[in-house]
């Protein structure tokens, strides 16, 4: 007679992950492409109402600025001599290499920050400082130190994107889990070991989270960046069309900046989720 302890066990399977129904993203996708039928549907209203160019242009004069200042038109190259796609680059470039300093920097600093006590409490005040204040507010020292040059701007984007990182890094690297880092130690792992392989790792998320503001301040300050000498440059030719009353340039790079920033952040997002693919499960 077979007794329900001799009974062979039961395997149990694990809960596989519900993925998620196609037609949510299909619904998502609808409501993006409606959202933009509606803005753009109150964008030529507005612009019909108003009846004036410099204040609102239509969007058939925005597009008309984009085939200009992307092709040699009655013998001129584009917007001030360079076409939209090389005032893109410039500034792209500028940007990359802002955001990568003030990442590096912010990274160093925020680790520091989050491990040396004594050094968060003499520079957080310093880094809260430095984010409260509007890029213009120390450009025009690094003008007068550096020049017009690259330099300058290159100083304002590094330290713009620098604060939010050191936060982030540093409120991460407090808030490594107390028991994993205490058992590390008690194994035998020096304090650069538990660093590495305890408290950044948990510490990607939010680092990850704070490039991303870092990114995105750059790419605020850009244009405040190119106020002077920032030709070519897009933020550089929205300064120049605006002098001039050119509100359809304006536009057309602020859609530049924007749809360039809409896809570096989704490259970011995706570098993210392959890299830390333990983010948001417990």
């Amino acid at each position: 007679m077979t007794t329900s302890l001799d009974a062979p066990p039961v395997a149990t399977a694990l809960p596989r992950p519900v993925p998620k129904p196609s037609g949510d993203r299909r619904r998502r996708v609808a409501l993006r492409v409606l959202a933009l039928v509606v803005l753009y549907g109150l964008w030529e209203l507005a612009a019909r109402t108003t009846n004036n160019p410099t204040f609102i242009p239509s969007s058939g004069a925005v597009w008309h600025q984009l085939v200009v200042t992307s092709s040699i038109h009655d013998g001129v190259r584009g917007y001030s001599g360079h076409l939209l796609v090389e005032h893109l680059a410039v500034s792209l470039r500028r940007i990359l290499i802002g955001s990568a300093i003030g990442v590096a920097g912010g990274l160093v600093l925020g680790l520091l920050m989050g491990t040396v006590t004594w050094l968060r409490v003499v520079t957080e005040p310093v880094v809260t400082f430095v984010r409260a204040l509007p890029p213009l507010a120390y450009f025009s020292l690094f003008i007068i130190w550096f020049g017009i040059d690259e330099t300058p701007k290159l100083w304002l984007l590094s330290i713009a994107a620098l604060p939010p990182v050191a936060v982030a890094t540093a409120a991460a690297v407090q808030g490594a889990p107390t028991g994993l880092v205490e058992a590390a130690r008690a194994l035998g792992a020096t304090r650069w070991q538990v660093t590495r392989d305890v408290t950044l790792p948990h510490a990607l998320p939010e680092i990850f989270t704070g490039v991303r503001l870092a990114v995105g301040v750059a790419y605020s300050s850009v244009v405040a960046a190119e106020t002077i000498n920032g030709v070519p440059g897009i933020g550089g030719m929205v300064r120049d069309a605006q002098r001039y009353s050119q509100t359809d340039v304006v536009v057309l790079g602020l859609f530049a900046i924007g749809l360039s920033g809409l896809l570096i952040d989704a490259l970011l997002r995706t570098a993210e989720n392959r890299l830390i693919p333990w983010r948001g499960r417990a």
